[in-house]
């Protein structure tokens, strides 16, 4: 298990029973969370939340407030920035386990010593681009969410990566970089944070399952000829990190050398010790 535990503006307080309750800055929220299913008492600690994320048996939820929130905030990771903001589908455009994957990005790149080509896919609200770019790669970023690249914007701001050189896409994954293929683009390094489900900005169907194998061998096209990491999270129940150290160790260190590691992400759960399990990576790295 690796553990992000460097936050100073996140907290996971508690967790158990199915859900969890964490600070973001300096407000409380209490969302669902499947991954707790160990039994915990009832304590204070879970009375008061500033606002709960309600289930709903037909799907989805929403937010219940005790006290007035801002419709958005910020929290610190080290020297980047980034912008909460609780979403109708539980998120809060913030995914605080993947300090461990920017912390091993932003070391890589800066070690590299030479210039760094970045292409991260899926890239949500680009919390990995501004990893990336913070250690003076060039970044181009994928998502096929306008809100969310959107978002992205906002978090290169608050950062204060305006200067930096990233540039922000709105298209399918798998069909972007198909056209990168053929324009003849390469890549150092290759970042994914593919969902289990979702479409594309025209209807594209994407399927965790079925459509990574296919994605990961269109992305070796556009690798360079020394590239430097290939990082992959996942979130699909069933999938275990051991598949994914599987597909790397087949299709690049066979190619390239280097090595392989895979394994769970979790954050420190701070009333009682235990490690809150957060999702799955595997990556691969040049010697």
């Amino acid at each position: 298990m690796n553990v992000s535990d460097e936050w100073k503006d996140y907290e996971c307080i508690s967790a158990g029973n199915g859900e969890k309750l964490e600070r973001f800055g300096s407000f409380i929220l209490r969302r669902p969370e499947p991954q707790a299913m160990w039994v915990i008492e009832n304590s204070k600690l879970w009375k008061n939340p500033d606002a709960f994320y309600h289930r709903s048996n037909k799907g989805g939820g929403y937010w219940e407030y005790f006290k007035k929130l801002p419709e958005f905030w910020t929290v610190n990771y080290k020297n980047l920035k980034f912008k909460v903001s609780p979403t109708n589908f539980k998120h809060t455009g913030l995914f605080p386990e993947q300090a461990f994957n920017w912390d091993f990005s932003i070391n890589k790149i800066k070690n590299s010593k030479r210039e760094i080509k970045v292409l991260n896919l899926f890239a949500y609200t680009g919390a990995a681009t501004m990893a990336a770019a913070s250690a003076g790669a060039k970044v181009v970023q994928v998502d096929a969410s306008k809100g969310m690249t959107e978002w992205a914007k906002e978090n290169m701001k608050l950062s204060n990566l305006e200067n930096a050189d990233i540039r922000f896409i709105v298209d399918d994954c798998l069909k972007f970089v198909k056209r990168e293929f053929r324009r003849g683009n390469k890549y150092d390094v290759i970042i994914m944070d593919p969902p289990s489900y979702g479409r594309g900005p025209n209807g594209e169907m994407w399927k965790f399952e079925h459509n990574l194998d296919i994605l990961i061998k269109e992305c070796l096209k556009i690798l360079s000829d020394k590239p430097l990491f290939f990082l992959i999270n996942a979130y699909t129940t069933g999938i275990s990190s051991t598949v994914l150290y599987n597909i790397l160790k087949t299709s690049l260190e066979s190619v390239y050398g280097g090595k392989v590691t895979s394994g769970e992400l979790g954050l420190p759960i701070t009333d009682n010790n235990l490690v809150l399990p957060c999702g799955i990576y595997g990556r691969w790295e040049c010697d």
